[in-house]
């Protein structure tokens, strides 16, 4: 059996509200379009996530399953599934309130182990279901390359020494870590951004990759410093636009085999013109995002001709 990828974190619904007040609703949460993204670029896709047995669990299992997402846990483990309001402003933004519950079923397990986790957001760092997020992590940190999208959400964790303690936590054992500029203002208002990514990659990851929407993104490893510009785009709006630059950022370094415990070392020395590389391609796919409504990450067909 091939090796997969094992995403874990929260499904919800997204109700948007655009500018000019009318409503839809998608199925979204930051885990579940990584789990989609990977999944349209034709990868092997488990996720760990939780919904309930209602209406918005329901569209949330269609898209998973319509997608080829199979689920690594029983996602039936809670009361109601989550929801984030999304107000879509005149620059397309997208400000969200939410509706959250959160928690972790038993995983099932596999004959191989994933040979990549990804975690993200808020299932890394809500109770009750961040612990269990953590456990897994550590459990499969010798087999698998570890993955960590921050995506802060201020409003729902806020940003005190609790908070940035358990993001904390995560980015010691992963191995690539994604922040945009807003997360790292959000957790460490003091730093500038060279000055906090270089701070994280002292815990213990081999790169730390910071996006700045408009404005490109920037691989920061040990001795190697990236940068990569963004392709101009009509925005839709922004939803999912990080997560599909995270999703396409774990494929690219999956098609040049640097995912795998045992591909740590690799990892760790990539070549400058593999990076650009891998962002270049990361920022193609979210640009494809931001251009059509709610979270609708490319095919592998639409990337490679974009």
């Amino acid at each position: 059996m091939d090796r997969d990828v094992l995403v874990v974190g929260e499904s919800l619904v997204d109700v948007v509200r655009t500018a000019d007040g009318s409503t839809r609703e998608y199925a979204g949460g930051s885990a579940a379009n990584v789990a989609v993204a990977l999944a349209r670029l034709g990868r092997p896709v488990r996720f760990a996530t939780s919904f309930s047995d209602d209406e918005h669990g329901a569209l949330l299992r269609e898209h998973m399953e319509r997608a080829g997402v199979s689920f690594a846990t029983d996602p039936l483990v809670v009361d109601r599934t989550s929801t984030a309001l999304a107000t879509i402003g005149a620059d397309g933004a997208a400000r969200y309130t939410f509706d959250l519950e959160w928690r972790l079923g038993p995983l099932v397990e596999e004959p191989e182990p994933p040979l990549a986790v990804h975690v993200c957001s808020l299932g890394a760092v809500i109770e009750p279901g961040c612990d269990d997020v953590l456990m897994l992590v550590e459990r499969l940190h010798e087999d698998a390359t570890i993955t960590y999208d921050i995506n802060a959400r201020p409003a729902i964790t806020g940003t005190g020494a609790g908070v940035v303690a358990v993001v904390e936590r995560v980015v010691a054992l992963a191995d690539v870590v994604k922040a945009s500029d807003e997360d790292l203002e959000a957790f460490w208002p003091d730093r500038d951004h060279a000055t906090a990514a270089t701070a994280l990659l002292d815990l213990g990851p081999s790169a730390v990759v910071v996006t700045r929407g408009a404005g490109g993104a920037t691989w920061f490893g040990r001795d190697l410093v990236v940068e990569a510009a963004t392709e101009p785009v009509v925005v839709a709006d922004t939803i999912g636009a990080g997560d599909t630059f995270g999703a396409a950022l774990v494929d690219g370094l999956w098609e040049r085999d640097l995912l795998g415990g045992d591909r740590r070392g690799a990892l760790a020395d990539i070549s400058r013109d593999v990076v650009a590389e891998v962002l270049a391609r990361a920022v193609r796919a979210a640009a494809v995002t931001v251009s059509r409504p709610g979270a609708d990450p490319p095919y592998r067909h639409e990337l490679e001709r974009a």
